[in-house]
């Protein structure tokens, strides 16, 4: 039986691009703290910046009323900004008292900001210094949650490959997926794979600092997340390969995703489709409910998550919606090529912002659905446009078979809102 493979358009893949530097309304990369604390059990995020961000992580995490949280922010003031103080020596002592307090630590991340870029705070050296100290029991990393010239996503990016030059080493062909998903998501993966006879099969990153993956020349690794441009160059440093594939997103994309690394592991067709048959079937009846309701409405991305291609051709290719801009802030297009290939011809594609005149392109396309960030949602909305936050497609599990009816319920009910408010 042969594989089901996609039409695609090659001419598509080399769409031309509306590249723009203006005024930008996204998030700062502090805001990946929210899932990757979740996702690696034994670390701690110490963000060493200012009040406003810990105010952010805060927010955006909630309170932890019944356990010790798993992140914090080493708050610089007006005397280290001031230069009236040693900040290294401030942030020793803050590291000893929470190592002290807290031995359920394994892996301590220093996370930089705006503020500890602007002062010229090496917190590499920081890193290393107190590694020296604390190893083997706690590893210390950094990376740079900065927003300047960044995204929100790219603080997932730089934290990953912070991890990738500690992975052991492996001499034997393995499969590495690459990116954070829900607990609930990489078991039905990993359940997956060993259906299809399939491994060993790594995850990265791994719930605890024990588990990590191990990478070597025989690796290929396979990206869940279309914004891991450092970590995958970092793999690439240490010989692994990538399978090129579209990313798991809806009832083609998750199987398209599956039937790419099967390929590259040899594993034959009859056995690929026993694994990955039921599972697809579920998902396509799960579409069918809603694509009766969203097939013909049109839908205008602004660039925020990096997940606005996968997404749109999910949309357009499984559910009918018809997408007029795909903005994206920054565009990999060696990751992303098989995405574009399947994006519809007339989709307009930008990268980076201007935030004025996308706003003005959005109005004269007049859309009936428009993602974006939590900054333009509100004023759209007042002004009658029906929004749905990007971030949520970053916070709630959306890769997967399983998942794929809750990826279109997150469209069908900011529309189904609208139409009720408008009774």
């Amino acid at each position: 039986m042969p594989r089901r493979a996609p039409v695609v358009d090659a001419a598509c893949a080399e769409r031309p691009v509306l590249r723009e530097r203006g005024q930008r309304e996204v998030f700062c990369g502090l805001t990946g703290i929210v899932w990757l604390h979740r996702k690696i059990q034994d670390a701690f995020f110490l963000v060493v910046g200012s009040r406003t961000c810990a105010h952010l992580i805060q927010s955006a995490a909630g309170v932890m009323i019944f356990a010790e949280p798993r992140f914090g922010t080493a708050i610089i003031d007006e005397r280290d900004l001031a230069g009236l103080a040693d900040a290294n020596e401030e942030l020793d002592r803050v590291v000893d008292r929470l190592l002290a307090r807290r031995p359920d630590i394994k892996v301590l991340f220093l996370v930089g900001s705006c503020p500890s870029e602007v002062i010229k705070l090496d917190l590499s050296r920081a890193a290393e210094r107190l590694a020296q100290k604390y190893l083997p029991q706690v590893r210390v990393l950094n990376y740079s949650g900065s927003g300047i010239e960044t995204t929100f996503t790219q603080g997932e990016d730089a934290c990953l490959a912070s991890l990738v030059p500690g992975l052991p080493a492996a001499s034997e062909a393995s499969l590495m997926v690459v990116g954070t998903l829900a607990d609930v998501v990489e078991d039905q993966f990993r359940r997956l794979f060993d259906d299809m006879g399939l491994g060993p099969v790594g995850f990265l990153p791994a719930r605890r600092s024990g588990e990590l993956p191990a990478v070597g020349p025989k690796t290929r690794y396979l990206l869940a997340q279309p914004f891991l441009g450092d970590t995958a160059r970092a793999l690439e440093e240490r010989g692994a390969k990538r399978i090129p594939a579209v990313f798991p997103l809806g009832a083609e994309g998750t199987a398209l995703w599956l039937e790419a690394a099967a390929e590259a592991f040899g594993v034959d067709q009859r056995t690929f489709e026993r694994a990955v048959g039921p599972g697809r079937g579920r998902a396509e009846k799960a579409l069918a409910r809603y694509r009766d309701r969203l097939a013909g409405k049109r839908i205008f991305f602004f660039p925020d998550s990096q997940l606005e291609p996968p997404i749109a051709r999910f949309l357009a290719r499984e559910l009918g919606m018809r997408p007029v801009e795909v903005g994206t802030p920054f565009l990999h297009r060696e990751h992303l090529a098989a995405e574009l290939a399947l994006l519809p011809p007339d989709v307009r594609l930008s990268e980076g912002q201007d935030v004025e005149r996308q706003l003005d392109r959005c109005r004269t396309d007049a859309p009936d659905l428009v993602v974006c960030g939590l900054g333009l949602a509100n004023p759209l909305e007042a002004q009658g446009v029906t929004t749905k936050w990007s971030i949520e497609l970053v916070f709630t599990p959306i890769q997967g078979f399983e998942q794929a009816g809750d990826l279109a319920e997150l469209f069908h009910r900011p529309l189904e809102r609208r139409a009720r408010l408008e009774v």
